[in-house]
């Protein structure tokens, strides 16, 4: 154990090197991925806006998948109109559709939105949710993800959202999470989704 004279020199040093950090580091926009079976991954993104639209920073949320629901986040996001703009552009789960080609169809068009947004100076950040989905699937390609993500302005962030993203856009991320499965209610008690938990 420290005494309290070795922990304050202790806590002065590491104060010393994380400035010396600080002061050698830039600011860009970032590529985040987030990705993994676990849950949790548009909640991290929809964080984000949160912090951003606090911050005064315009936001455009694009979902590829989603779309047969209007999810409470969205409802409450809906105050900030005039800085945020949400598209909803799936069909819903591709179990419920069964129709791949029309879902590849919505996930192309979802995409042409979401690349306007990318290229958008003005939108500090943009969320692609469930577009990893969409990748895995094959209703995306992805060199275009990869060449809108890399024509991006230097200065504005993007989220991709969703299981299973390709090692390709994982190798092209700032910043990658994968969110890790440990328990989950309705594979392991029949618990289905519940208001204000997954929706």
């Amino acid at each position: 154990m420290l005494t309290p004279e070795q922990y304050r020199q202790k806590m002065q040093q590491r104060q010393r090197v994380q400035a010396e950090r600080l002061a050698q580091c830039t600011a860009k926009g970032l590529v985040i991925v987030h990705t993994g079976d676990g849950k949790g991954k548009t909640t991290a993104a929809l964080g984000m806006v949160l912090r951003s639209l606090g911050h005064g920073y315009r936001v455009a949320v694009v979902q590829f998948i989603k779309g047969a629901w209007c999810p409470a986040e969205r409802r409450v996001l809906e105050h900030w109109s005039e800085q945020m703009v949400w598209h909803a552009l799936g069909e819903g789960f591709t179990w419920d559709t069964q129709d791949r080609e029309r879902d590849r169809q919505c996930a192309q068009q979802a995409w042409e939105v979401a690349a306007n947004y990318l290229k958008h100076p003005d939108y500090y950040l943009t969320v692609l949710d469930e577009v990893n989905v969409a990748l895995k699937l094959g209703y995306l390609d992805i060199h275009q993800v990869l060449a809108d993500l890399a024509a991006k302005p230097p200065h504005t962030h993007v989220v991709l959202t969703g299981r299973g993203a390709p090692p390709e856009l994982i190798d092209h991320a700032d910043l990658v999470t994968e969110m890790t499965l440990r328990k989950h209610p309705f594979r392991s008690q029949g618990v289905k989704a519940q208001a204000g938990i997954e929706y």
